[in-house]
């Protein structure tokens, strides 16, 4: 029994130490609310209205700062030119010539268009991180970091389920 119990235990570790490690949370956590409390958005709802305007995973998402699954966007492999926007808002976020594969799984971009997305330190799994959230709506995007290519340096791993994609006229 006792065999038993430290394997489950040092299962439980092993799962918690890989997604902290891998950056990867379930889409359920807590509130983007709650960690805003004086934001004030040009775009606000109440939460039965955003609930009604995006999809459970949307909402899981921007409004409750979830991590959709590696590879289960879309948008991931989407290389046409265009645009990335805010699934939320309809604000246009990045530009696809910023987009590269990070190899990560998500949607990365080395630079966001100007004035579209904010950040603010995220300290879930007891790691300090940057988050990404749309400026005009506060729905979470991702994170940044500052392994990606230059001409920035950084890798905006965005959630594909957090965007739309607009493809530019031909």
């Amino acid at each position: 029994m006792q065999c038993r119990r430290r394997f489950l235990f040092s299962g439980a570790a092993a799962l918690a130490a890989l997604a902290a490690a891998s950056r990867w949370r379930p889409l359920a956590a807590a509130p983007v609310e709650a960690g805003k409390p004086n934001d004030n958005f040009e775009v606000t709802r109440t939460d039965a209205q955003w609930r009604e305007s995006l999809t459970p995973a949307q909402y899981a998402v921007l409004r409750h700062e979830g991590t959709e699954r590696p590879y289960s966007s879309p948008l991931n492999d989407e290389h046409r030119a265009g645009v990335f926007g805010c699934a939320g808002c309809r604000l246009d976020l990045f530009a696809s010539r910023t987009k590269f594969d990070s190899h990560t799984g998500w949607p990365s971009f080395w630079a966001p268009l100007d004035h579209a997305v904010a950040t603010r330190e995220d300290r879930s799994f007891g790691v300090s991180r940057t988050e990404v959230h749309c400026r005009r709506c506060g729905g979470h995007l991702g994170h940044v970091f500052d392994d990606g290519p230059q001409p920035t340096g950084l890798r905006y791993c965005m959630n594909g389920v957090a965007m739309i994609f607009t493809p530019a006229a031909a």
